[in-house]
């Protein structure tokens, strides 16, 4: 009596802890819901952890799972990505710290080190594809030209396009407000969590006049025939349809296809000719919408024909090389290089 008095946690009978299929929906909505992230996010938790974590951890205890089982998760997903990788591996690394957090466990279980990952160029389309892009675009229709446009001289999202509405169009300052995102039918804030605006081109300003109407809030609708009792948002499939058919009347669908295709690939294109056109970084940043400076970082590269043309400045006629102690003629030969040099130690 006098040790459980004086230790009671040690005689205290410690609580089973829930195997990690008892625990998910508790940390979806504990966690997730609870945090109000947005749906898209919740959405990627719950495959993650119903496709990838239940059937390889789901029958284990939180306090049971050991780092050997991290690792031969790891291998299990050797065919994926790294990134895909560790986007798993997040997601169970949040799920046991919340776990900890919640007085659950007592303390993490298991070591979730994440893979590394290289940072692969990003795909874009140069100046010239991109305005066969626009020119066919503008052939197939109307909407098709107009999303061409919003993706590659505004940088909107995919979801920033179908959320868009004729209120945050300004055609008379040739502005846009972009203050909402659709994901699957839900109206959310743009990634980030903050509104943003951004001029518009001449070229967009007249495809949006071209394409005012008052059918709907929304800018981008579905086709009349199928609207009698109003009009209907684009889906994300149709807008991600329409950019791969002018990519595929381009010539481009080699480019347009793969990771970063479709609708993503212009806002690539857009944050691209920015920084090639010698936009500061903290400018792409704005406009683009990014969280911080590092993703901005990306795009901050050379296309391969400026690449070229900086190759052929080795070629052009060298001018006066200028060093501390005053000018040398860059055809000085080795011979005049060491008078110069004598003389020094003459002097």
């Amino acid at each position: 009596m006098f040790q459980r008095l004086m230790d009671p946690a040690q005689h205290t009978p410690r609580k089973e802890a829930p195997t990690l299929r008892a625990f998910a929906l508790r940390f979806i909505d504990g966690h997730a819901r609870a945090n109000r992230q947005k749906p898209s996010g919740i959405a990627a938790k719950e495959m993650i952890l119903r496709v990838h974590l239940l059937g390889a951890l789901g029958h284990k205890r939180l306090d049971a799972i050991k780092s050997e089982d991290v690792q031969r998760l790891k291998r299990n997903l050797e065919a994926k990505s790294p990134k895909t990788v560790n986007n798993i591996l997040a997601v169970l690394s949040v799920l046991l710290k919340k776990a900890v957090e919640w007085e659950v466990i007592e303390r993490m279980p298991c070591a979730v080190k994440l893979l590394p990952v290289t940072k692969g160029s990003t795909k874009f389309y140069d100046f010239d594809e991109y305005e066969r892009l626009v020119e066919a675009a503008r052939i197939l229709d109307p909407r098709t030209h107009l999303i061409m446009l919003l993706g590659g001289e505004a940088g909107l999202r995919c979801g920033e396009m179908i959320a868009l509405e004729w209120a945050d169009v300004d055609l008379g300052n040739r502005q846009l407000c972009i203050r909402r995102s659709d994901w699957n039918g839900q109206v959310t804030t743009p990634k980030g969590g903050r509104l943003r605006h951004v001029p518009l081109t001449r070229r967009l300003t007249a495809a949006l006049s071209e394409h005012r109407h008052l059918r709907s809030a929304r800018v981008l609708c579905q086709d009349d025939t199928a609207l009698k009792a109003g009009a209907v948002p684009m889906t994300r499939q149709i807008v991600q349809t329409r950019a791969m058919r002018a990519a595929r009347r381009a010539g481009l669908l080699h480019c347009a296809s793969g990771k970063g295709g479709g609708v993503h690939i212009l806002r690539h294109t857009f944050c691209s000719h920015l920084a090639m056109r010698g936009a500061p970084a903290r400018a792409i940043q704005e406009l683009a919408g990014h969280m911080d400076l590092s993703m901005t970082q990306r795009y901050m590269h050379l296309s391969p024909a400026a690449l070229d043309s900086a190759i052929r400045l080795l070629e052009q006629p060298a001018g006066p090389v200028r060093s501390g102690r005053g000018v040398a003629d860059a055809t000085d030969g080795p011979k005049d290089f060491g008078n110069m040099v004598e003389t020094g130690r003459r002097t």
